[in-house]
Parts: C-alpha cells; sequence; structure tokens
C-alpha cells in the first residue's frame, strides 16, 4: 500500500466505492487522513462499512463544511455529459476534487528513497488503443531483465495498493483518459503515447476534450522522456510541442507506419521488423515476425512504444528482444486461443471500436469474423478498408441486422448469439483460416463487460474441440 501523505488528521471523502475507492480509502487511513465515503450502491457502502469505514451522504447540507478534498472513482463523470451532483456539491463549496491517480503522484516519493542507491521510476501509458499491452509488455521486459517492476492502474492492481517501490524499482501505470483528466497531480518518469481515435466522446465532450485529456499526463508535470506514438495528426502535434528541435532525444518518435527519420530518437516497424535510429543512426534492429504473442501492426506499434521506454531505462536492445519471444500476450487482444485442423483461433473481444477491430482484421489473412454487439457513435466505416482478408462475417448482438447491412462487400450470415457464431464458423473453416472474434463493439448487449463475451468465445472453442 502507498499511504496518501498530506491529509493527516484530515477528512478526506471518497465517492465510489469499487475496488479503486475502497483501495483509496485504505491508503488516506494508513496516511492518517479520516476516510468519509459514499456510494449510491447501498452493498457497496456495506462492504465499506464493514471495513470500519464511516459512510455519509455527500449530498446532504453542509455534508462539505468539514471535507479537505473529494476524491473520485474514474467512473463517474465530472463534466461531461453532465457532473455527477456530488461533484457539483463539491465544487460549490470550493472543496479540491482529486482522483487516485493525483493522491498516488503526490505521495509515491518519500524520505525513505534517500536510502536509495536508485531512485524508483515511474512508466506511465495512455492511449486510445495498446495501453493495456504495452502497459503489461513494460512490465514483463522490466521482469525478465531482473528489474524489480509492479504494474497497476486501469490494468493490474490499483495505484494505492501496490507495494512501497524498492531501490531501483519502476512502477509501469496503464492510465485511461478517465484518470488522467482529472488527477492533479501527473508526473511520470516516462510517458507514453500510443495512439488516437473516436471513444469515450461523450465522456470528454468531443474528440478535442479527449485528446485534452490524454495530453494532460504529458503537459501537467513534463516527464523527463516522452514516447509518443506519431502516425496520427495529434501525437506528431504532441511531439511537436515537447520537443525543443529535431535533435531532441526527450522525445522519442514511434511509429507503425513509416519510416521515421531525423538526428533524433526514433523507433518504427516496416514489414515486420522494429528498428531504432539515433542521431541519424540505427541503433539496433528485430525481427518481430516470429514473435507470436505481438501479431500484426497493431501490436508491433505497442512493441515500438515498449521497446522505447524500457531503452530510456537503459536496457539493451538484446534483452529486450529476448522477452518480446517470452511474451504470451493479454486476454482478449489478439490472443491465441487454439491451433487445430491448421485452423488458428484468436480472441480480440477488447476490440471494441473501429479502429481497434480494423487494426487486428489487418493482422491475419483468411478471416472468419465474429463481429457486431452495442454499435459505437460513428458507423461502421472505419472497418470497410480493412475486410479484404475477411472470408465471411458472423455477426452477433441484438442489433446484428443493422450491422451486417454495414458490412458492403462482405458475405455476412446474421447469428445473433456467441453459440451460433462459433459453431458456424468453426464448421466453414479451412485450413489456413483464422477464426477472429474482433467485435467492432461494445459488449453491453449480451454481456456485462469484453472479458465475459471474450470467456463464452474461448470456452465454446475449447469445448468444441474437445478441451484443445
Amino acid at each position: 500500500m502507498i499511504p496518501v501523505q498530506g491529509f493527516a488528521g484530515a477528512k478526506v471523502a471518497v465517492l465510489g466505492l469499487g475496488r479503486s475507492g475502497l483501495a483509496t480509502a485504505r491508503a488516506l487511513q494508513a496516511g492518517g487522513a479520516i476516510p468519509v465515503c459514499w456510494d449510491d450502491n447501498p452493498a457497496a457502502r456495506e462492504k465499506a462499512e464493514a471495513e470500519g469505514f464511516v459512510t455519509a451522504d455527500l449530498l446532504k447540507h453542509g455534508a462539505f463544511d468539514d471535507i479537505a478534498s473529494l476524491i473520485v472513482s474514474p467512473g463517474i463523470p465530472h463534466l461531461y455529459p453532465d457532473p455527477n451532483r456530488v461533484i457539483a456539491a463539491a465544487w460549490a463549496a470550493g472543496v479540491p476534487v482529486d482522483n487516485d491517480i493525483g493522491l498516488f503522484f503526490r505521495s509515491f516519493a518519500t524520505a525513505d528513497w534517500a536510502e536509495h542507491d536508485t531512485p524508483p521510476r515511474v512508466i506511465a501509458v495512455t492511449g486510445s488503443n495498446g495501453k493495456s499491452t504495452t502497459s503489461a509488455l513494460i512490465h514483463h521486459i522490466l521482469t525478465e531483465a531482473g528489474k524489480p517492476a509492479q504494474l497497476a492502474g486501469n490494468i493490474g492492481r490499483g495505484v494505492l495498493d501496490i507495494d512501497p517501490p524498492e531501490d531501483g524499482g519502476v512502477v509501469v501505470l496503464e492510465l485511461s483518459s478517465y484518470q488522467t483528466d482529472l488527477a492533479r497531480a501527473l508526473t511520470p518518469d516516462v510517458a507514453v503515447f500510443t495512439n488516437l481515435s473516436p471513444d469515450h466522446l461523450d465522456r470528454h465532450g468531443g474528440m478535442g476534450g479527449y485528446f485534452a485529456a490524454k495530453r494532460r499526463l504529458f503537459a501537467e508535470g513534463g516527464p523527463d522522456r516522452a514516447v509518443i506514438g506519431v502516425d496520427e495528426n495529434e501525437g506528431r502535434y504532441l511531439a511537436n510541442q515537447l520537443s525543443e528541435g529535431a535533435a531532441d532525444d526527450r522525445v522519442i518518435r514511434v511509429s507503425a507506419d513509416q519510416k521515421l527519420t531525423g538526428p533524433g530518437w526514433q523507433v518504427f516497424a516496416r514489414k515486420g521488423f522494429l528498428s531504432e535510429y539515433r542521431k541519424g543512426r540505427q541503433a539496433a534492429s528485430i525481427d518481430l515476425r516470429g514473435v507470436q504473442g505481438l501479431p500484426g501492426a497493431h501490436n508491433h506499434q505497442n512493441a515500438c512504444a515498449a521497446y522505447a521506454a524500457c531503452r530510456t531505462l537503459g536496457l539493451s536492445p538484446r534483452v529486450i528482444e529476448d522477452a518480446f519471444h517470452s511474451f504470451g500476450g493479454l486476454p482478449h487482444r489478439s490472443q491465441t486461443i487454439a491451433q487445430a485442423g491448421g485452423v488458428r483461433y484468436v480472441n480480440d473481444s477488447k476490440a471494441t471500436n473501429v479502429d481497434s477491430a480494423a487494426k487486428a482484421l489487418c493482422a491475419f489473412d483468411n478471416i472468419r469474423w465474429i463481429c457486431g454487439g452495442l454499435e459505437k457513435e460513428g458507423g461502421l466505416g472505419g472497418l470497410l478498408d480493412a475486410l479484404g482478408s475477411v472470408k465471411k462475417a458472423y455477426v452477433i448482438g441484438r442489433e446484428a441486422a443493422h450491422f451486417a447491412l454495414q458490412l458492403t462487400g462482405v458475405e455476412a450470415e446474421i447469428c445473433t448469439d456467441m453459440e451460433t457464431a462459433v459453431t458456424h464458423a468453426m464448421a466453414e473453416a479451412e485450413e489456413g483460416d483464422t477464426v477472429l472474434l474482433a467485435p467492432a463493439a461494445a459488449s453491453f448487449d449480451q454481456y456485462d463487460n469484453f472479458e465475459q463475451r471474450g470467456d463464452d468465445f474461448t470456452a465454446r472453442v475449447r469445448a468444441a474441440l474437445g478441451g484443445a
């Protein structure tokens, strides 16, 4: 646990009592603060009370009279589409609003660090797609290299729930736009921006607000090094804003779409090969084509970002390359779950938007594509250029017929449910095919989350293969 500093003896309100909310209450208490907790869900309040925490309705008159700060869980809207009423009440009372990420950065460094030979560091990763894989890959590389490392944030443990870092330890944080948007302190040593595509637009008031939330990770604290994906205009803009000139190697530009040139520090992937260039000269090259845990150009971009972040810590290209080959990938993200009869079965249930699904479709050949679900704003137009390898689509979801109508030029079967889609795709698959779940839609019309959807696909495939 990371005890929260700066609130000893003060009352601090905690809104939202899920995993991060309870971890925040514990960390506040460990730092000497007095947590005052609230959640609209009675079961969540009962769980907090069972741990001995005080709960109080923060909408009651005078609830903020003696509160030093309000700490908000990431799923609670603070501005768009409308501020939560408790947050609005805190504003009216002049009470500062923060989240657990802000508390982490203000509490991470302690006096004990004076005894460390190498101060601990934080690598923070944000972006639209690939941030989970990039974060997990960085953590894997560090662990394989013998570095003490912890993975937290939007993946793994809550940020305040991790152990105090060891001498030379590294904390790898995956940070969503919900987390970066509100944090009052953001001071990583290395910050990574993977890419940007439309997502969560209602929460951020549009694309500009969404990018602004990501940009705060780089603008608020000023990381020592910034690893920036420059395959979109927003990344190119961000890299330019952070750089003092073409040769400024505090900014490492990353691409899976183009060769990067110039006197600075670049890492890019082309035709399956990762290349590192510094001061206009090639410093390293890695063949990514045989790395099973990182298939496709989108994962090659993740590999480039993770490589660059680890190089800033002094790891050698050979050590990083060896770790690439032992990386198994993440569940629900281009995860190979079985291979049988010359057919590969891939679970990419995390491909919940058009951009991430398009990248998954470009990673494989001869695809029998299971897709559909709760369609996101903007339609499926961004997918059409990525359908060249699709032999047939098997569409699930309550709006399967409408989804299928948009897949022009592709044979599409309306299956509605996962059982039918898996059964038909497997029956029709031939040697050399890939049966790919990459929905391009949210899961909430039929599942609680994308993990449950991916687990359903995986279970049905493995059952049909006799547990293979």
